[in-house]
Order: C-alpha cells, then sequence, then structure tokens
C-alpha cells in the first residue's frame, strides 16, 4: 500500500509540474486597439471611443494613430491637449475616409499606458462596422490593427477594431399618423322611447280626465 501511495503522489506532483510549466511559458494575450461606443445604434449618430495601448519593446511612444471610416459623412472630432488631429475628406463628395491623430513633439503615449481618442460619427446600418488602424511609434515602427475576424470567431494578432450595432426601435403601425380629432361631447337628449312614453302617459291623463268628467255630468 506504501508503495502504490507514494507512486499516486509522484504522479500527482508531476502532473503539477506539468501544468505549472505551461502557464508559466505560455505568453500572456496582449491588447490592441479598442473600439467600444454605449450608444452603437444602426444608422444613428454615436460617441466611439478607440482605446490605444502602447506595446512597444523598444520603449517608444505612440506618436499618431490613423482610422479608416466607413465613408461617412458626419464626423466630429474631442479636443485632445497634446494632439492635432485631421480628417481625409473628399472636397466633391463630403466622405471622410479617415482621422488622423498626431502627438505635439517629444509628446505621445509613453509605455505601459494608453490613450483615448474619441469621434462622434453617423454609423452605418449595418450589423457590425469595422475601424482599421494604424498605430505610430516614435522610433519610427508602424503596427496595422486591420484583420479582420478567423473563422469561428477567433481573434487574430491584429483584430481591426470593431463594433456590433443594434437595432433602432421600430415606430408602431400607424404611429406617425394623427389621430382625427374627437368630436365635441354633446349633451344628452331624451330618446324616442322616452318621448314616446310621456306622450303616451299625457294621453291616458286626458283621457281619464275626460271619462271624469263625462260621470260627473251624467249624476249631475
Amino acid at each position: 500500500m506504501a508503495r502504490q501511495h507514494r507512486a499516486v503522489s509522484r504522479a500527482m506532483i508531476a502532473a503539477a509540474v506539468t501544468i505549472l510549466g505551461s502557464v508559466a511559458t505560455s505568453a500572456p494575450a496582449s491588447a490592441h486597439v479598442h473600439a467600444s461606443s454605449d450608444d452603437a445604434v444602426r444608422g444613428s449618430m454615436a460617441l466611439v471611443t478607440f482605446q490605444v495601448p502602447n506595446e512597444s519593446a523598444t520603449g517608444a511612444a505612440t506618436t499618431a494613430l490613423m482610422v479608416r471610416l466607413p465613408d461617412v459623412t458626419s464626423v466630429r472630432t474631442e479636443t485632445m491637449p497634446g494632439w492635432t488631429v485631421a480628417l481625409d475628406r473628399d472636397s466633391a463628395s463630403g466622405v471622410v475616409r479617415s482621422v488622423t491623430w498626431t502627438a505635439v513633439p517629444h509628446g505621445g503615449i509613453p509605455v505601459d499606458q494608453f490613450g483615448l481618442f474619441r469621434i462622434s460619427v453617423k454609423l452605418p446600418d449595418t450589423d457590425t462596422v469595422s475601424f482599421p488602424a494604424s498605430q505610430t511609434y516614435a522610433d519610427g515602427s508602424v503596427v496595422n490593427w486591420d484583420q479582420p475576424q478567423l473563422p469561428g470567431g477567433g481573434e487574430p494578432e491584429h483584430p481591426a477594431p470593431m463594433l456590433t450595432l443594434a437595432a433602432g426601435p421600430k415606430p408602431a403601425p400607424g404611429h406617425h399618423m394623427n389621430a382625427p380629432p374627437m368630436a365635441p361631447a354633446e349633451q344628452p337628449g331624451p330618446s324616442p322611447d322616452n318621448a314616446a312614453r310621456v306622450l303616451g302617459g299625457v294621453a291616458l291623463l286626458v283621457a281619464a280626465l275626460g271619462i271624469s268628467l263625462a260621470l260627473v255630468r251624467r249624476r249631475r
């Protein structure tokens, strides 16, 4: 029995060492440029926030971010101290193809920090919308966040920021039609049945009076 217990203990220790070794050697999941919104509704205006982490292996700061837009015409950017912003707008059609933030000299996002970049934009009438982005570092390196989702829902190494859009509320049938104004209430008048009953009662009363007068005259 003692040998069996020792064998079981050795097997459990070996399994624990294997599990710990696999955890220690596995690479941590890397952060990426992420898009989020609290009001992402199809075909509506929304405030979209891009969270940009600095993942430089050389200690370089993030100095620029370019986000491609789905050919929108209504875009506004938030004022950010230490950054300039430019819209790539087609002068003929008014379509905005991209927005680029550039840090002022000696500025940017330091290592182990992240920045938040916001735009107000009219979202397309689709189920999802993708915002491919390019992140530029002070050492000249560029990381493109533009890869689509893998088959089966897996995440690629450099996924494009994406939003899932909610369907907007649909108006109830006939909601847009104005109800016809109601006619003013009329005072209730005597119904035909009530009038007939009144006339009948009057006739009976007159007849009774006539009979009474005739009887009185005979007695005289």
